[in-house]
């Protein structure tokens, strides 16, 4: 079953959620975080799909997490894009995953800012490193944003 209406374009999906289905994650979600029991020492845990067939198979841990957070997402109203990335990307398709220029990337590059390696004479990036480089960026501008509310409400400018 899709859920609401689906965009799909290549290697991309984008899952537009209709009200009903959010509450239904919600409730889902909240049924499986009352049933589920304690998590494994590293927060994981898999989750058994029931077939049609009477066959019940065990959803990887790794995977369920990837389930678990598409639908933290869907319950808080949020959409979900899904699209396939490949694991070595070329510079200019980085650039745009990152939203900087190709020349900022490859300063960052040359700079040992995100890690790179070459593929004859062309710089090759692993997703893996450009994901953790964005994630590490978004964080830095949140850090960023909290101190400077922080400093705000220090001089007493909270509007």
């Amino acid at each position: 079953m899709i859920m609401g209406s689906q965009l799909a374009s290549d290697a991309k999906s984008m899952l537009s959620i209709t009200e009903h289905e959010v509450e239904q994650a919600r409730l889902f979600r909240a049924q499986v975080e009352e049933a589920r029991g304690p998590e494994s020492s590293d927060g994981t845990y898999g989750v058994m799909v029931d077939l049609p067939n009477g066959v019940s198979v065990e959803m990887p841990a790794q995977l369920a997490g990837v389930v678990r957070h598409v639908l933290d997402v869907v319950s808080n109203g949020g959409t979900v894009t899904v699209g396939a990335v490949p694991s070595e990307l070329t510079t200019t398709t980085a650039a745009k995953m990152l939203g900087i220029s190709r020349p900022t990337l490859m300063k960052l590059i040359g700079d040992g800012k995100i890690p790179a390696h070459k593929v004859g004479s062309h710089a090759r990036l692993l997703s893996k490193d450009v994901f953790a480089f964005r994630d590490a960026r978004l964080q830095q501008q949140r850090d960023a944003f909290d101190d400077l509310r922080r400093f705000e409400d220090e001089l007493g400018l909270d509007g």
